[in-house]
Order: C-alpha cells, then structure tokens, then sequence
C-alpha cells in the first residue's frame, strides 16, 4: 500500500520551505520595520466567530466537533480570528494596534475538480484603532514596500471603495439590488440587460460597470452622478487618498470592484500581477470599522484596516522570474571522529564551530570510508571538512 496526503493536503520538502522561508522572512522584515509586531492566533475556532462578520460561505469551512459538542471549524481566513483576540484578551491596550501573521489557512472546495488544495499559507496586517487618510495611506505603502523587498515587477494596485459603491448600488430596488451587484462584481453587461429596471437605472448600472481606470477620469464620472452628501464626502476621501499615493506604485482606481467579504466599509484593494502573461491576484485588503464590534462584549466599533498576501501565489510567480533560491542552504562544516576514541572531542569541537549562530555544522556518523566521506561532503557543497583525533586535535581540509 502507497500512503498519500489527505485529499487537498501536501507536503513541503526541504527546498519547497527553504522558498517559503525566502519569501516570508523578506515580509516579515517589512512588517517588523514599520512597527508591526506578530500575532499567533488558533487554527481552531468556534463556527461563531468564523460566520460573525460574514467574511466566508460557511460550506467554506472545514468543520469538526469536539467532545462538548461545540462546532469548531479550521480557520479559513485571519482576520475574524484577530478581531476576536484583540477585543476580548487585549482590552487594556493603547491605539493603534500593528499586528502581523504569517500562518496557514483551510477552505474546503465542494465544487470543481478532485483533490483540490484546500491549504494555503498567508501573511499580511491588520492596523486597528486608526482610521482616515494616514492609516489607509500606511497600509497600501506597506504594500508596495513588500513588493518591492521581494523585488517583484510588474504589479499594480487596483482599489475600490465599498462604503461608495454600495451607497450607489442602493439606488437599486431592493429584490434585485443583489443581482445588480453580483452582475457589478462580474462585468457582466449581458445580465445588467435582462434586469427589469428603469433606462435611468440601467445607465447608473452602466455608469458604475465603467468606474474603472485611470483615477482622475473615474472620479470625474462618479462625481457626475446624482450623490448624497456622505457620498460627496468619501469621494473627497478618496480625492485625497489618491493624491497622496501618486506615484509611489501603478494604482488602478475601481468602484465597480466588489469584494465577496461583506465585512468591508472603505477601501478595498487588490494586488494583480501580470508576470506570467495573465492577471493573478496576490493579495487583497480593506477597510472593516465595524468588524470588531461584532466581537466585543459592548458591541464598540474599533476601526480596522489590513490585507493579507497569498505565500501560494507569491511563489508562482517568484518562481516563474527565478527569483527563489534554486538549492537548500548548504552546511558549512562536516566534523568527522577519525580514530577511535575521538567522538567526544569531535562533538565538543562541533559545539564551538556552532557557537557561531550563523553556522551550520554537521556530524559524520560513522559507516564511510575516507573518499565516501569526502563525496558526500562535494555532493552536499560542504566548505570544510575537520578530522578530529581523540586527543582533541584536528586537521583542516577545504571540501566541495
């Protein structure tokens, strides 16, 4: 019998992490330097407080059922388990709060092909207790510092607004408001046809279809329509917000650009990338103010933005720029006892070569001929080899 993973489960071999290390220390040393500390949530969380803010299909989850007959699903996204966290363990707190993640995630796929994967790996921020221009400003900038520490091209920022388009959506009678934002969400012009609504309302529809591009021209055409107040003033909100961005990194400004996670109340974004002939989504963000007060024992809205990146799509595409290193991080010294009696002195030799937190040393442990000794040491790419007696001295020999 051949044993093999679970259905939509892998396994990571060394080189296959040695890559993932690549890519998430690079993060997390963006991360670190704009003050962000990191978080440690659990994989395991009630079915509560997964379905609170609405952020993903409950037939999403991969479920399971402890001895107290409690749902417990695997976590499919961070964020609700962050909210959770922070308003109920760290309420004697200052604000703003910057946390980081970088973790693993379940969602189970109950369409589509066989075997699907149905573990992921993600990082990203959550800044809570600041909202406005400067906090949003942070978290997209941040962004494009990631991109740029991992020396990643051809990328572009697309960014909507939710709190706008879904006042604009509102014009919409409320039985087809969802088939309106679904076709929205779509581009699908063909269904926005057959809805049975007004030639005023069909033009907005349309209107709201073309708010997408370069973002003095979408603010201009959203601007023309017929707006309340609040909405005039999210798109001053937003004026500014792309001011102070101009720039920095290829932005796409989209308010037709609708998130499947409700929980969102501003910005939402997406990071595209281009580099492998087709658009691929690498991440995603938004503003959520009202998230946490889904969590808190007062119900107190604390604001909230963040983004988390896919580590998944991140090495495609990393790997398909030959960006990730090609070989696992080889050892720098193999210790090898060369007469009786000398493993103790060549362990204690070992020890002080390792005292030297930047280098990695190996034991030989016996069974090899000197020439066998030597090629395993070439076919690893081990620098130095130390024959150790049992006197406790040594001879040094270059290796590979």
């Amino acid at each position: 019998m051949v044993y093999q993973p679970a259905a939509g489960a892998r396994d990571l071999l060394p080189l296959d992490v040695a890559q993932k290390r690549w890519i998430e220390d690079r993060l997390e040393q963006v991360f670190q330097r704009w003050g962000y500390h990191r978080i440690i949530t659990s994989t395991l969380e009630r079915m509560d407080t997964l379905m609170a803010g609405e952020a993903i299909q409950r037939q999403m989850v991969i479920e399971l059922q402890n001895a107290q007959n409690e749902e417990l699903g695997l976590r499919p996204e961070l964020t609700a388990s962050i909210a959770r966290t922070v308003v109920t363990r760290m309420t004697n707190r200052t604000y703003p709060q910057r946390l980081y993640y970088n973790a693993n995630v379940f969602r189970r796929h109950w369409e589509g092909r066989h075997n699907r994967q149905q573990e992921y790996y993600q990082a990203g921020v959550e800044l809570l207790g600041a909202g406005g221009l400067l906090a949003n400003a942070e978290v997209l900038l941040l962004v494009a510092d990631c991109f740029a520490a991992l020396n990643l091209q051809g990328w572009r920022l697309i960014l909507g607004e939710a709190g706008i388009t879904r006042s604009l959506l509102n014009a919409f009678p409320p039985e087809i408001r969802n088939q309106v934002r679904t076709a929205i969400a779509h581009l699908n012009y063909v269904t926005l046809d057959t809805l049975p609504l007004s030639e005023e309302l069909h033009q907005r529809a349309k209107i709201m279809l073309d708010l997408r591009g370069d973002s003095q021209e979408v603010l201009e055409k959203v601007s023309s329509l017929d707006l309340e107040p609040d909405q005039h003033e999210a798109i001053n909100n937003l004026k500014s917000l792309v001011k102070l961005l101009e720039g920095k990194f290829p932005l796409i400004l989209d308010l037709s650009l609708i998130q499947t996670i409700d929980y969102y109340t501003g910005i939402v974004f997406e990071v595209v990338s281009d580099t492998n002939f087709q658009a691929q989504v690498l991440g995603r963000g938004g503003r959520y103010d009202q998230l946490l007060g889904l969590y808190h024992p007062q119900g107190e809205n604390i604001p909230g933005i963040g983004f988390e990146l896919s580590i998944d799509d991140l090495y495609q595409v990393l790997s398909f720029n030959q960006e990730l290193p090609q070989s696992i991080p080889a050892s720098h010294w193999l210790v090898v006892p060369e007469t009786p009696g000398a493993e103790a002195a060549a362990f204690d030799y070992a020890e002080k070569l390792r005292n030297n937190t930047d280098t990695r040393v190996e034991m030989d442990l016996g069974g090899r001929d000197v020439s066998a000794i030597r090629q395993y040491a070439s076919d690893r790419s081990i620098t130095k080899i130390a024959w150790i007696k049992a006197d406790g001295s040594y001879t040094i020999e270059a290796g590979s």
